[in-house]
């Protein structure tokens, strides 16, 4: 499962910094599909804090050599059926300006989600298990104009694995 994110990540963006907890094999798979690892000491804290551990880790210039000018772009490891394409989409959306790009589905908000680098402070600062939905409102009463969705027909946007009966 996570390879397969991992492969449609990669493919899309080129780099993937993967946030995980110390858990060796999970590790070693994420480092052998080319995604540079960094570990969580704090993964138990939620999402959020793992949210934050890669977009500090993303800032750190002694650790990363290729980030993204644009900004981030959060997906989940447990998302194997988003396409590359829509990856892309989000991509291409965020280095055309966009401050955050969110992919629609059947009227649902999807992942992976982009932030254009002005939010990598509040990225930066995430706990908790909310994960970057905080932002995301913040944006929304602050600013609406400022999220730009688009609808696809890509239904991994919405589809992720919590259990085995979830694999299709």
């Amino acid at each position: 499962m996570v390879e397969a994110s991992a492969a449609h990540l990669l493919a899309a963006v080129g780099q993937v910094i993967a946030v995980t907890s110390c858990d060796d094999l999970l590790m070693r798979v994420l480092d052998d599909c080319g995604c540079q690892v960094i570990v969580n000491e704090h993964a138990a804290e939620g999402m959020g804090s793992s949210i934050a551990a890669g977009i500090v880790a993303s800032m750190d210039d002694s650790t990363t050599t290729h980030a993204n000018p644009a900004g981030w772009i959060i997906a989940l490891g447990d998302m194997p059926y988003v396409q590359q394409t829509t990856i892309a989409t989000v991509c291409q959306q965020l280095t055309a300006g966009c401050d955050i790009v969110v992919p629609m589905h059947l009227g649902q908000r999807g992942h992976p989600v982009g932030f254009a680098r002005q939010y990598g402070r509040p990225l930066s600062e995430l706990q908790g298990d909310s994960g970057a939905r905080t932002v995301i409102d913040a944006a929304l009463t602050r600013d609406p104009s400022r999220i730009f969705y688009f609808n696809t027909d890509d239904r991994g946007v919405l589809a992720d694995i919590d259990v085995p009966a979830d694999m299709r």
